[in-house]
Parts: structure tokens; C-alpha cells; sequence
């Protein structure tokens, strides 16, 4: 049997894409609004989950399985080809060299940290909002994208902050991260949660779709079965 992709699900999926490299590069950079510290990631990078919780929505699970491990692949190869190109010697007339580490020089650790917690946050939002769906016949999408959301993003939090921050921060300083992101990054779903709202059910009736998920394989890596 073809297997088939729309253009609304490969034009949401390259938007993922670009939210995730964006916003990872963007974490280079530390800002402070209101007195709260934050890096600069935080403003593109939950709008990665508002597309997650799009495409499972409509598409369902296995659709938003292979989305994220898009995006994994995505974030690995920016990380593993900037990598390469810091190791390679600049020009002698580049005088550039701090900057560019700077902006493309992610740690091991940091790395490790933001793929790992990229996984485990979005995996957890896609099965949330799947499940949940399935329970509610359909109804309460507000509550299933905040939810979702909340989980996914406190996920991420937990895990990226000790990772990439334990024995170089205060773990008062980091615990305090942890709870400052997760609940900007799921207020920035609440503000943003009727322009979702339209999105899904304009993309529900040009798809004429609306995928429940009953009796799948939650299993991570089944990538193939879309």
C-alpha cells in the first residue's frame, strides 16, 4: 500500500523543523524580561509543541511520531556539522572565531541534555493529547493542549536543566529554571491557544481528517507505520 503525506502535514512538519533548529540555536543567548532570567529559546521553541499538539490532533499519533523524530534528526545533524566546522581552522583573515563558537559550540552535556529532553518532552505530549483525545470522544482540545503541554514541557525541563546544568549551577538555581520554563512555555500555549484552535479546525475540514487513536502501537520506534 503508498503511504501518503498531505501538504499541510509536510508544511506543519518543515515548520517544526525550523522551530526546533531556531530555538536551539537561539539558547546561545541569555535574556531577562521582567526580572526573569530565560534564554532566548523560549520564544520559538513552544511553538514547536502548539505543532505537535496540531498534528496529533488531526493526524494522530503515528503521524506525530514521525514528526518528532524528524526533528531529532534535524537538531543532531545541525549539532554534529557545526561541531565540524568549529574543529576545522578559520581563515587567517576570519577574526570571527569567538562568536561563531559561541552561537554553534554546544557542550557535549548540552547537547545531550537538549536531545534527550526534545524526545522525552515531545513523546509525552504527542501520547497525552492521543490519549486523552480518545477518552473525551473528540471533545475538550483546549484542555488536551494545555495538559499535554504542561506535561511535556515540565518533562523537557526536568530533564534538559540537570543534564546540561548539575555541578555548574546552584541546584536552588537550576530547580527554579526548571519551574520558570515549564510554566512560561505552557502560558505561551494558553495566550496562543485560539489561533490553534482555528488552525486545527480549518486544517480538520481541508483534510476532511480527524484521526482517533484506537488500538495503536504507542512503541517510539515504529517509525514506518504512518
Amino acid at each position: 500500500m503508498q503511504k501518503k503525506v498531505s501538504v499541510s502535514f509536510m508544511m506543519l512538519g518543515i515548520l517544526f523543523n525550523i522551530c526546533l533548529v531556531t530555538s536551539n540555536l537561539l539558547q546561545a543567548k541569555v535574556i531577562q524580561i521582567c526580572g526573569i532570567t530565560i534564554t532566548a529559546g523560549v520564544l520559538v521553541f513552544p511553538i514547536s509543541y502548539i505543532i505537535n499538539d496540531c498534528i496529533a490532533e488531526v493526524w494522530g499519533f503515528k503521524k506525530a511520531r514521525l514528526i518528532i523524530w524528524s526533528g531529532f534528526a534535524s537538531n543532531f545533524l545541525v549539532i554534529f556539522f557545526s561541531q565540524i566546522a568549529i574543529w576545522l581552522p578559520g581563515a587567517p583573515f576570519w577574526d570571527n572565531e569567538a562568536g561563531f563558537n559561541m552561537v554553534f559550540g554546544m557542550a557535549p552535556r548540552v547537547a545531550v541534555a537538549s536531545l534527550s529532553a526534545f524526545l522525552v518532552g515531545s513523546f509525552l505530549n504527542a501520547y497525552v493529547m492521543s490519549k486523552m483525545k480518545v477518552a473525551s470522544n473528540g471533545k475538550n482540545f483546549s484542555l488536551r493542549a494545555i495538559v499535554s503541554t504542561l506535561i511535556g514541557e515540565t518533562a523537557d525541563s526536568m530533564i534538559f536543566f540537570p543534564i546540561a546544568f548539575i555541578g555548574i549551577m546552584p541546584l536552588e538555581a537550576i530547580g527554579i529554571m526548571i519551574i520558570t520554563q515549564a510554566i512560561l512555555k505552557s502560558l505561551y500555549e494558553v495566550v496562543i491557544l485560539p489561533v490553534t484552535i482555528k488552525v486545527v479546525n480549518f486544517i480538520k475540514m481541508y483534510e476532511e481528517t480527524d484521526v482517533f487513536d484506537e488500538d495503536i502501537s504507542y512503541n517510539i520506534w515504529k517509525i514506518s507505520r504512518i
